[in-house]
């Protein structure tokens, strides 16, 4: 394909029909067949972050995703709003990624796709500026549920507005 970017999208939330995979799966209309877009969807997969564990031979999936996430130029990361905070299995998987620096400086993009959504979006930012990200792109879809069609494209204008411009953003940062 001779693709030259590489993005990764990461979901915090780990069903199936969730707003934030369905968010995902949307950005590929708005992103260049030029760039290789990748949802990685193993996070269901990493061990619980053990300190004891994060060296040379982490576990293999944790191997997977640090591998996946070195190779991409960017990354976005679309999360739901759980207990007004990060999910878990998201908040688990960047533990993975404090000690590699995978994150330090690369391109994230936010999306946090929930009903309310304030509390996570503002956690994750924290978070990610932790980990050193660079994170100049961010959305917040409030009730995105409702906003979402049976096809799991988004009908409202401003929020499909707004969708183009994050990766537009995330596409052309760092060329």
């Amino acid at each position: 394909m001779g693709t030259n970017k590489v993005i990764v999208g990461l979901s915090g939330s780990i069903r199936d029909q969730s707003s934030t995979k369905k968010s995902l799966n949307s950005l590929r209309r708005y992103i260049s067949e030029e760039i290789e877009y990748i949802i990685y969807d193993g996070l269901q997969k990493l061990p619980h972050f053990n300190p004891e564990l994060d060296n040379e031979e982490a576990p293999a999936e944790v191997q997977v995703y640090r591998a996946l996430l070195d190779r991409a130029d960017g990354v976005i990361i679309c999360t739901p709003e759980y207990i007004k905070g990060v999910p878990g299995v998201l908040k688990n998987a960047l533990e993975w990624l404090v000690s590699s620096a995978t994150l330090y400086q690369k391109p994230v993009a936010v999306i946090t796709a929930s009903g309310g959504g304030e509390h996570a979006h503002q956690a994750l930012l924290l978070n990610l500026s932790m980990l050193e990200a660079s994170v100049e792109h961010t959305l917040l879809i409030s009730g995105a549920n409702n906003k979402l069609t049976e096809d799991g494209e988004y009908a409202n204008d401003e929020v499909v507005q707004s969708l183009k411009e994050l990766v537009a953003g995330i596409t052309l940062q760092n060329n």
